[in-house]
Protein backbone atom coordinates (compact mmCIF):
# COMPACT_ATOMS: atom_id res chain seq x y z
CA UNK A 1 0.00 0.00 0.00
CA UNK A 2 1.72 3.43 -0.78
CA UNK A 3 2.16 5.25 2.17
CA UNK A 4 0.46 8.81 2.26
CA UNK A 5 2.94 11.34 4.59
CA UNK A 6 2.30 14.74 4.95
CA UNK A 7 5.02 17.34 6.50
CA UNK A 8 2.12 19.92 7.72
CA UNK A 9 1.11 20.83 11.40
CA UNK A 10 -2.55 20.85 9.58
CA UNK A 11 -2.29 17.87 7.31
CA UNK A 12 -4.43 15.16 9.16
CA UNK A 13 -7.29 14.36 8.44
CA UNK A 14 -9.87 12.11 9.94
CA UNK A 15 -12.93 10.25 8.67
CA UNK A 16 -16.15 9.69 10.78
CA UNK A 17 -18.61 7.40 10.58
CA UNK A 18 -20.48 9.69 8.09
CA UNK A 19 -17.96 9.91 6.00
CA UNK A 20 -14.60 11.97 5.21
CA UNK A 21 -14.39 15.18 6.69
CA UNK A 22 -11.17 17.28 6.28
CA UNK A 23 -10.17 19.06 9.79
CA UNK A 24 -7.14 20.69 10.55
CA UNK A 25 -5.80 18.24 13.16
CA UNK A 26 -5.45 21.25 16.13
CA UNK A 27 -6.86 20.81 19.34
CA UNK A 28 -9.88 19.04 20.00
CA UNK A 29 -13.02 21.90 21.16
CA UNK A 30 -13.67 20.12 24.83
CA UNK A 31 -9.83 20.69 25.43
CA UNK A 32 -9.57 24.01 25.44
CA UNK A 33 -8.01 26.60 26.68
CA UNK A 34 -5.07 25.53 25.24
CA UNK A 35 -2.05 26.75 27.25
CA UNK A 36 0.74 28.32 26.24
CA UNK A 37 3.15 25.34 27.69
CA UNK A 38 1.48 23.26 24.87
CA UNK A 39 4.55 21.80 22.91
CA UNK A 40 5.59 22.08 19.82
CA UNK A 41 8.12 19.49 17.95
CA UNK A 42 9.54 20.18 14.72
CA UNK A 43 9.28 18.04 11.37
CA UNK A 44 12.89 18.55 11.03
CA UNK A 45 14.43 15.14 10.12
CA UNK A 46 11.05 13.35 9.90
CA UNK A 47 8.25 12.30 8.07
CA UNK A 48 4.88 12.98 9.58
CA UNK A 49 0.94 13.02 8.76
CA UNK A 50 -2.17 10.94 7.69
CA UNK A 51 -2.03 7.12 6.73
CA UNK A 52 -4.97 4.68 6.46
CA UNK A 53 -4.64 1.74 7.79
CA UNK A 54 -6.75 -1.50 6.42
CA UNK A 55 -8.34 -3.37 9.09
CA UNK A 56 -10.27 -6.03 6.60
CA UNK A 57 -12.26 -3.71 4.31
CA UNK A 58 -12.27 -0.59 6.89
CA UNK A 59 -9.90 2.08 6.18
CA UNK A 60 -8.34 3.42 9.63
CA UNK A 61 -7.16 6.61 9.94
CA UNK A 62 -3.81 6.95 11.97
CA UNK A 63 -1.00 9.90 11.95
CA UNK A 64 2.22 8.68 11.92
CA UNK A 65 5.67 9.85 12.19
CA UNK A 66 9.24 8.20 11.95
CA UNK A 67 12.52 9.19 11.13
CA UNK A 68 12.95 10.74 7.41
CA UNK A 69 16.53 8.86 7.18
CA UNK A 70 16.13 5.72 9.10
CA UNK A 71 18.52 2.60 8.67
CA UNK A 72 16.99 -0.67 8.80
CA UNK A 73 13.88 -1.62 10.60
CA UNK A 74 12.72 0.53 13.37
CA UNK A 75 11.19 0.08 16.87
CA UNK A 76 6.93 0.32 17.29
CA UNK A 77 5.80 2.77 19.76
CA UNK A 78 1.30 2.39 19.39
CA UNK A 79 0.30 6.04 20.76
CA UNK A 80 -3.03 5.57 22.11
CA UNK A 81 -5.19 9.36 22.84
CA UNK A 82 -6.92 10.69 25.41
CA UNK A 83 -10.70 10.14 24.95
CA UNK A 84 -10.13 13.21 22.62
CA UNK A 85 -9.14 11.28 19.75
CA UNK A 86 -5.97 12.06 17.43
CA UNK A 87 -5.39 15.58 17.81
CA UNK A 88 -2.44 18.14 17.78
CA UNK A 89 -1.05 17.05 21.96
CA UNK A 90 -1.08 13.00 20.15
CA UNK A 91 0.19 13.74 17.11
CA UNK A 92 2.80 16.08 18.56
CA UNK A 93 3.99 12.99 20.82
CA UNK A 94 4.52 10.53 17.74
CA UNK A 95 6.74 13.04 16.73
CA UNK A 96 8.70 13.19 19.82
CA UNK A 97 8.94 9.05 19.16
CA UNK A 98 9.95 9.52 16.15
CA UNK A 99 12.96 11.80 17.13
CA UNK A 100 14.14 9.13 19.32
CA UNK A 101 14.25 6.71 16.35
CA UNK A 102 10.73 5.14 16.65
CA UNK A 103 8.00 4.52 13.95
CA UNK A 104 5.31 5.91 16.25
CA UNK A 105 1.53 5.61 15.43
CA UNK A 106 -1.58 6.91 16.72
CA UNK A 107 -4.45 5.44 15.27
CA UNK A 108 -7.85 7.24 15.31
CA UNK A 109 -9.82 4.49 17.23
CA UNK A 110 -12.84 6.86 18.17
CA UNK A 111 -13.58 7.19 13.74
CA UNK A 112 -16.12 4.74 13.74
CA UNK A 113 -18.48 6.26 16.51
CA UNK A 114 -17.50 9.94 14.94
CA UNK A 115 -14.93 12.81 15.81
CA UNK A 116 -14.58 14.00 19.19
CA UNK A 117 -14.21 17.31 17.81
CA UNK A 118 -17.86 17.53 16.91
CA UNK A 119 -18.83 17.43 20.97
CA UNK A 120 -18.49 20.62 23.27
CA UNK A 121 -17.76 18.55 26.20
CA UNK A 122 -16.24 15.63 28.07
CA UNK A 123 -19.58 14.24 29.27
CA UNK A 124 -20.51 14.41 25.64
CA UNK A 125 -17.81 12.56 24.24
CA UNK A 126 -18.05 9.87 27.29
CA UNK A 127 -21.67 8.94 25.61
CA UNK A 128 -21.80 9.78 22.55
CA UNK A 129 -18.13 8.29 21.28
CA UNK A 130 -15.86 6.63 23.92
CA UNK A 131 -19.02 3.93 25.10
CA UNK A 132 -19.66 3.04 21.45
CA UNK A 133 -16.00 2.05 21.18
CA UNK A 134 -15.46 -1.33 22.54
CA UNK A 135 -12.32 -2.27 23.95
CA UNK A 136 -12.16 -5.87 21.22
CA UNK A 137 -12.59 -3.39 18.46
CA UNK A 138 -9.89 -1.07 19.33
CA UNK A 139 -7.63 -4.11 20.64
CA UNK A 140 -7.77 -5.42 16.84
CA UNK A 141 -7.32 -1.66 15.43
CA UNK A 142 -4.01 -2.16 17.24
CA UNK A 143 -2.66 -5.21 16.33
CA UNK A 144 -3.53 -3.83 12.53
CA UNK A 145 -1.68 -1.11 12.91
CA UNK A 146 1.25 -3.65 13.92
CA UNK A 147 0.64 -5.25 11.26
CA UNK A 148 0.72 -2.49 9.03
CA UNK A 149 3.95 -1.58 10.45
CA UNK A 150 5.76 -4.33 10.34
CA UNK A 151 5.36 -4.27 6.72
CA UNK A 152 6.35 -0.52 6.51
CA UNK A 153 9.47 -0.70 8.00
CA UNK A 154 8.64 -1.02 11.76
CA UNK A 155 10.60 -4.04 13.56
CA UNK A 156 7.62 -6.70 15.11
CA UNK A 157 9.76 -8.12 17.55
CA UNK A 158 10.14 -4.59 19.25
CA UNK A 159 6.74 -3.40 20.05
CA UNK A 160 5.57 -0.88 23.11
CA UNK A 161 2.48 0.69 23.69
CA UNK A 162 1.65 4.14 25.39
CA UNK A 163 -1.79 6.10 26.31
CA UNK A 164 -3.30 8.73 28.22
CA UNK A 165 -6.16 9.09 30.22
CA UNK A 166 -8.92 6.24 28.20
CA UNK A 167 -5.50 5.03 26.31
CA UNK A 168 -3.81 4.60 29.27
CA UNK A 169 -6.44 1.86 30.34
CA UNK A 170 -6.08 -0.01 26.95
CA UNK A 171 -2.08 0.40 27.34
CA UNK A 172 -2.71 -2.19 29.90
CA UNK A 173 -5.16 -3.78 27.95
CA UNK A 174 -2.86 -3.90 25.30
CA UNK A 175 -0.25 -5.82 27.16
CA UNK A 176 -2.03 -8.94 26.41
CA UNK A 177 -1.42 -9.06 22.91
CA UNK A 178 1.46 -11.38 22.23
CA UNK A 179 3.39 -8.68 19.93
CA UNK A 180 3.78 -5.85 22.66
CA UNK A 181 6.52 -5.86 24.49
CA UNK A 182 6.22 -3.21 26.73
CA UNK A 183 3.49 -0.71 27.90
CA UNK A 184 3.58 2.53 29.76
CA UNK A 185 0.61 3.65 31.03
CA UNK A 186 -0.22 7.12 31.98
CA UNK A 187 -3.35 7.67 34.90
CA UNK A 188 -5.39 5.15 32.55
CA UNK A 189 -8.47 3.30 34.88
CA UNK A 190 -7.31 0.95 36.65
CA UNK A 191 -10.93 -0.41 37.89
CA UNK A 192 -14.78 0.18 36.89
CA UNK A 193 -18.38 -0.87 35.53
CA UNK A 194 -18.19 -3.83 33.60
CA UNK A 195 -20.38 -3.16 30.41
CA UNK A 196 -20.44 -4.92 26.95
CA UNK A 197 -18.25 -2.93 25.30
CA UNK A 198 -16.01 -2.79 28.46
CA UNK A 199 -15.95 -6.56 29.88
CA UNK A 200 -13.05 -6.29 31.97
CA UNK A 201 -10.41 -3.96 33.11
CA UNK A 202 -6.77 -3.95 33.95
CA UNK A 203 -7.42 -5.51 37.51
CA UNK A 204 -9.07 -8.20 36.39
CA UNK A 205 -6.50 -9.42 33.23
CA UNK A 206 -2.95 -8.84 35.68
CA UNK A 207 -2.61 -12.90 34.86
CA UNK A 208 -3.17 -12.21 31.21
CA UNK A 209 -0.33 -10.32 30.75
CA UNK A 210 2.55 -10.92 28.72
CA UNK A 211 4.20 -7.75 28.50
CA UNK A 212 5.41 -5.49 31.63
CA UNK A 213 3.81 -2.41 32.01
CA UNK A 214 4.70 1.38 33.80
CA UNK A 215 2.29 2.51 35.10
CA UNK A 216 2.53 6.94 36.03
CA UNK A 217 -0.09 8.07 38.20
CA UNK A 218 -0.52 11.05 39.83
CA UNK A 219 -1.42 11.27 43.74
CA UNK A 220 -3.81 14.13 43.48
CA UNK A 221 -5.65 12.03 40.88
CA UNK A 222 -9.55 12.46 41.56
CA UNK A 223 -11.10 10.12 39.28
CA UNK A 224 -8.03 7.32 39.85
CA UNK A 225 -8.14 6.94 43.84
CA UNK A 226 -4.77 5.75 45.51
CA UNK A 227 -6.85 2.74 46.43
CA UNK A 228 -7.44 1.57 43.10
CA UNK A 229 -4.36 1.68 42.49
CA UNK A 230 -2.87 -0.91 45.24
CA UNK A 231 -5.67 -2.72 44.27
CA UNK A 232 -3.81 -3.44 40.50
CA UNK A 233 -0.90 -3.90 42.86
CA UNK A 234 -2.29 -6.35 44.74
CA UNK A 235 -3.55 -8.36 41.72
CA UNK A 236 -0.14 -8.50 40.20
CA UNK A 237 1.24 -9.34 43.07
CA UNK A 238 -0.96 -11.99 43.12
CA UNK A 239 0.07 -12.97 39.50
CA UNK A 240 3.70 -12.15 40.09
CA UNK A 241 4.90 -16.34 40.75
CA UNK A 242 3.49 -17.50 37.36
CA UNK A 243 3.93 -14.62 35.33
CA UNK A 244 6.86 -12.70 34.60
CA UNK A 245 5.37 -9.89 32.96
CA UNK A 246 2.66 -9.29 36.00
CA UNK A 247 5.99 -9.59 38.48
CA UNK A 248 8.06 -6.37 36.46
CA UNK A 249 5.07 -4.18 36.37
CA UNK A 250 5.97 -0.64 38.11
CA UNK A 251 4.39 2.14 38.94
CA UNK A 252 5.44 5.48 39.82
CA UNK A 253 2.98 7.74 41.47
CA UNK A 254 3.56 11.39 41.89
CA UNK A 255 2.61 12.98 44.93
CA UNK A 256 0.40 16.42 45.05
CA UNK A 257 -0.11 15.73 41.21
CA UNK A 258 -3.93 15.78 39.30
CA UNK A 259 -4.63 13.61 36.35
CA UNK A 260 -3.81 14.56 32.96
CA UNK A 261 -0.55 16.01 34.00
CA UNK A 262 1.47 15.12 30.52
CA UNK A 263 -0.98 16.99 28.75
CA UNK A 264 0.76 20.18 28.62
CA UNK A 265 -1.67 21.98 26.50
CA UNK A 266 -3.92 21.63 29.27
CA UNK A 267 -3.99 23.40 32.96
CA UNK A 268 -3.40 20.09 34.56
CA UNK A 269 0.02 19.61 33.02
CA UNK A 270 2.79 19.58 35.96
CA UNK A 271 6.28 19.88 34.08
CA UNK A 272 8.43 18.62 36.55
CA UNK A 273 6.08 15.08 36.28
CA UNK A 274 5.70 15.29 33.05
CA UNK A 275 9.50 15.60 32.37
CA UNK A 276 10.25 12.57 34.58
CA UNK A 277 7.33 10.15 33.34
CA UNK A 278 8.33 11.16 29.99
CA UNK A 279 12.12 10.13 31.02
CA UNK A 280 11.01 6.84 32.52
CA UNK A 281 8.85 6.16 29.90
CA UNK A 282 11.74 6.04 27.24
CA UNK A 283 13.73 4.51 29.80
CA UNK A 284 11.28 1.60 30.15
CA UNK A 285 11.30 0.95 26.55
CA UNK A 286 15.09 0.45 26.52
CA UNK A 287 14.94 -1.49 29.40
CA UNK A 288 12.74 -3.94 27.79
CA UNK A 289 13.93 -4.23 24.62
CA UNK A 290 11.68 -2.14 22.67
CA UNK A 291 14.23 0.59 21.80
Amino acid sequence: MTEKIQNSRRGFIKASAIGATGIGIGFVTASEPVMAAAIETDFAGLKAGEQMIPVGSFQLPAYVSRPEKAKGSLPIVIVVSEIFGVHEYIADVTRRFAKLGYLAIAPEFFTRAGDPNTYGTIAEIQANIVAKTPDTQVLNDLQAALVWAGKNGGDLKRVGVTGFCWGGRITWLSATLPQVRAGVAWYGRLIGEKTEGNPRHPVDIAAELKAPVLGLYGGADTGISLESIDQMRAALALAAPKNPAAKACQFEVYPDTPHAFHADYRASYREGPAKDGWEKCIAWFKKMGVA
